[in-house]
């Protein structure tokens, strides 16, 4: 396998950078028994074949765009009418036909997916270790939850174990018992370890040595008891810990949380996919001047009631999460010398290293059923979800599978796709197991489609909005009718505050109450403390008695959250763009100049925010939108990028990696990608920040490379 000069080789026509052809036939191909050179020419195929309808429906996004900037530019800032918008959307294919009713035909679904609900994580894929936290994450400490975080008021006192925090821990946590696993007499706070007589008998599961298996509303819960374990030593019942099943599912993301931007990025994705896929993946850190090394958890064994063994997968069930219709990438050219659909070779890619789990070679199972999951992110419409479904038929038929082997997640975050929910269903019907509401990306989307209908209120406004609350209602009926329940996830968005879980145990129970049967998390912690939410609340029974409602109309869907006649006065315009200014920089600065798509970024108020792109299409197109109307003046935009580059160069005073963006702004990467994202945001395809990123980050590595 030799490259040229460029560092390319032909494969089957494309052109294909060599990192890449050497981790596919190296590493990925051995072991599936799909050979080497059908390989290649079915990718040649597959590119020749959905490369050029690719293009066009992006084109087609950008025809719709200009038609609707002209009507709503027409309007002259008079308010919409909702009737003559609905004509017009419908006049130009945006708004298309509800299909008939029907029902999702999905098989081969794993439980964790159809016929559970719980908790949901969303990972990194360039993180090693947060890939590995995440999917070891199936199983949680709900002591070590509690203790840690502010869900009970007061922190630790001390360096060591503090008994008080600890007896305030498990008077929570037997209280929790209570109310999920409850004992015939009596409360688990009395129990003194003698077998426990449960109310409701068949939730006691079996044990594994002296621990015990409990289950309730589908969910595990481990009592572990050890009388020599410092906690245990002073229980009556020697309860040392209550584990739960906690982050059901995984999503390891390729996408949105992710900086990949060349062919070496792309390899090192893949290569940890692989690694989970076979089971062997591992990372090594430094903890307290030590070594360890992280890999995957071990499946879980007990013995039931009546001898028989039980098997409980020790891993959250994992999902990938592919890149959408938008990019390419300079990992493959294709014959014309254009770099190729980036989404087209995450499916084919990601779908041939599952094959390593499906053929069963790995160390681990990832889906007992034989399916592999695929999350597509930021499709527009139903005929891009065709597209999807038709992309994924021909991956299995080069991978030699089972005709929809490859299951589907469709995220409803494009105006688009919300509109015509159960259209795009209907378009992966035969695949769907996943649909999901995530608010950043589909207000960034909704303000851009939008733009010049008139001034947006304020980013802090928008949940409290009329077309907020359709499209999360509406998300959920269409699911239950479209036959979701007990065949798919129907999901809501995340919780991006991970320091605050007090405020999420309170707030986030909501979601279970809808019938949604997952919602996204920060971190392995907050899945264990939103999983007592799945216990204090039957989804399902939820999604039953939601099942007859009528689905929320159109009309409020399509309701602009526009701010006509409000004066705001001039600090308050300030706060805005301030507001969103630090927001964009604090993550661009990451983004650029160190590859990093998602961490824990301090916000204006300097409290922690898991953030990752979606959070700059959001602030970038209200700031755009502001300068468009003339809420704020272009001075006023760049005085607030200004002086937000001193205030996150200060939050970030600590980190050695950090290239300060205050004073040299003109000089410094990521502030000019951080105000390209505002002053160029009219002219970004639908809002999105990726071309700007992908451009300034590429620029970023190429300068670091020279000067090493």
């Amino acid at each position: 396998m030799t490259a040229t000069s460029d560092g390319m080789i032909d494969k089957a026509g494309l052109r294909v950078a060599a990192p890449l052809a050497r981790f596919l036939e190296d590493q990925a191909l051995p072991g599936t028994g799909v050979d080497p050179s059908a390989f290649w020419s079915g990718m040649a195929d597959i590119y020749a074949r959905f490369a050029p309808e690719n293009r066009d429906l992006l084109a087609r996004r950008d025809a719709l765009q200009a038609k609707i900037d002209a009507w709503y530019g027409a309007l002259g800032g008079r308010p919409v009418d909702p009737d003559a918008q609905a004509r017009f959307l419908r006049e130009i294919g945006y708004l298309v036909e509800e299909p008939a009713p029907f029902v999702a035909t999905s098989i081969r679904v794993d439980d964790e997916v159809a016929r559970l609900a719980g908790p949901q994580l969303v990972v990194p894929i360039l993180n090693a270790r947060f890939v590995l936290n995440a999917a070891n994450a199936r199983w949680g400490s709900l002591y070590d939850a509690l203790y840690g975080t502010d869900v009970i008021p007061g922190t630790p006192s001390g360096r060591g174990y503090d008994p008080d925090r600890g007896a305030q821990v498990i008077a929570w946590a037997k209280a929790f018992l209570d109310s999920s696993v409850p004992l015939a007499t009596g409360s688990w706070t009395d129990w003194d370890g003698s077998p426990p007589v449960l109310a409701q008998p068949d939730q006691l599961r079996g044990h594994a040595g002296s621990t015990i298996l409990l289950r309730h509303n589908g969910l595990h819960i481990e009592l572990v008891i050890d009388r020599d374990h410092p906690i245990g030593a002073s229980d009556p019942a020697g309860l040392a810990d209550v584990r739960l099943e906690s982050a059901l599912t995984t999503i390891v993301d390729l996408e949105d949380s992710v900086a990949a931007v060349d062919a070496d990025d792309k390899v090192a994705a893949y290569a940890n996919w692989l690694g989970l896929m076979k089971g062997d993946l591992e990372a090594q850190f430094d903890k307290g001047g030590r070594t360890l090394t992280r890999s995957l958890e071990d499946d879980r064994r007990y013995t039931a009631q009546d001898g028989s063994e039980i098997v409980l997968p020790g891993r959250s069930l994992l999902f990938v999460r592919n890149v959408g219709h938008l990019m390419t990438t300079p990992a493959i050219h294709l014959p014309d010398g254009t770099e190729a659909p980036e989404g087209i070779l995450d499916g084919i890619v990601t779908a041939l290293i599952a094959l390593h789990d499906l053929n069963g070679t790995g160390r681990f199972r990832n889906s007992r059923e034989g399916s592999i999951y695929i999350v597509k992110p930021k499709m527009h419409g139903p005929d891009e979800a065709g597209f999807t479904n038709r992309l994924f038929d021909a991956v299995e038929d080069l991978l030699g599978l089972d005709r929809h082997t490859i299951k589907v997640g469709v995220m409803d975050e494009e105006r688009r796709t919300s509109a015509n929910l159960a259209a795009c269903i209907a378009a992966v019907k035969d695949r769907i197991v996943f649909i999901n509401t995530g608010f950043l990306d589909r207000t960034g989307d909704e303000m851009h489609t939008a733009m010049r209908a008139g001034p947006m209120i304020r980013k802090s406004e928008m949940k409290a909005s009329a077309w907020i609350a359709a499209y999360e209602d509406r998300n959920v009926q269409i699911g239950l009718a479209c036959g979701l329940s007990g065949r798919a996830q129907i999901g809501k968005g995340m919780w991006a505050a991970p320091d605050r879980m007090a405020d999420m145990l309170d707030q986030k129970i909501a979601h279970p109450m809808t019938g949604a049967n997952t919602a996204w998390v920060p971190s392995p912690t907050a899945a264990t403390l939103h999983a007592t939410h799945y216990h204090r609340v039957d989804v399902f029974a939820r999604q039953a008695a939601r099942q007859s409602e009528p689905v929320t109309p159109l009309e409020k869907l399509l309701t602009i959250p526009l701010a006509h006649g409000h004066n705001w006065s001039l600090d308050e315009i300030r706060d805005e763009l301030e507001n969103n200014a630090q927001g964009i920089l604090g993550y661009v600065v990451r983004w650029i100049d160190q590859g990093v798509g998602c961490s824990k970024v301090p916000d204006i108020h300097d409290i922690g925010l898991m953030e990752d792109r979606a959070t700059l299409r959001i602030s970038s197109q209200h700031m755009a939108n502001w300068m468009l109307h003339g809420i704020a003046t272009p001075a006023e935009v760049d005085a607030a990028f200004v002086k937000m580059a001193a205030k996150v160069d200060a939050q970030n005073a600590s980190d050695p990696h950090y290239r300060p963006m205050a004073g040299p702004a003109a000089t410094s990467l990521a502030y000019r990608a951080a105000r390209a994202l505002v002053f160029e945001g009219l002219d970004q395809p639908n809002g999105y920040t990726e071309p700007l990123l992908h451009r300034f980050r590429q620029e970023a590595k190429a300068a670091q490379t020279g000067n090493s």
